[in-house]
């Protein structure tokens, strides 16, 4: 598994990947438009194959980075590349000086929560009906002063 930095060649395989596993998926144009923001960060995960099997982002404001997309393709979900992919993605945040990391997820989404918290995110507050189709809660995660991370 290869972890890189997005290019504008893989945004119809991770555009793919988006409309399979969202119910208000991204369009080509909101990558590509998200990924001219020289403040934002974007990686993929690429399997043996250079088949793009998962993507996530970061939008950077000041020293804060609102991680904005986060998915694996389903027949790759379990296999521990969410993880790696923002393990890399928070490393580069901190290395371009991000210092502080925040989230929301669906309170229903358990798997993604256990795997925010085991990167050391904590659950600090609620986006009451923050999500539609179906309505549903947010969950605001942050992860602080993240020292473990090294680039």
């Amino acid at each position: 598994m290869n972890i890189r930095l997005m290019v504008e060649e893989d945004v119809d395989s991770v555009s793919q990947i988006e409309e399979q596993l969202f119910s208000k998926p991204w369009t080509k144009q909101d990558f590509m438009n998200s990924m001219s923001d020289r403040h934002n960060i974007y990686v993929v995960a690429e399997n043996e194959q250079h088949e793009i099997v998962g993507y996530c982002g970061i939008w950077g404001v000041l020293d804060e980075g609102q991680i904005t997309n986060v998915a694996v393709r389903s027949s790759e979900q379990g296999k521990g590349i969410g993880y790696r992919m923002l393990e890399e993605l928070l490393a580069i945040g901190k290395n371009e000086g991000l210092s502080q990391f925040t989230l929301e997820v669906r309170v229903s989404n358990e798997k993604a929560i256990r795997l925010y918290q085991k990167l050391g995110f904590e659950e600090e507050g609620i986006r009451k009906n923050f999500y539609d189709k179906p309505v549903e809660d947010g969950i605001i995660m942050w992860l602080r002063e993240p020292e473990e991370l090294e680039g």
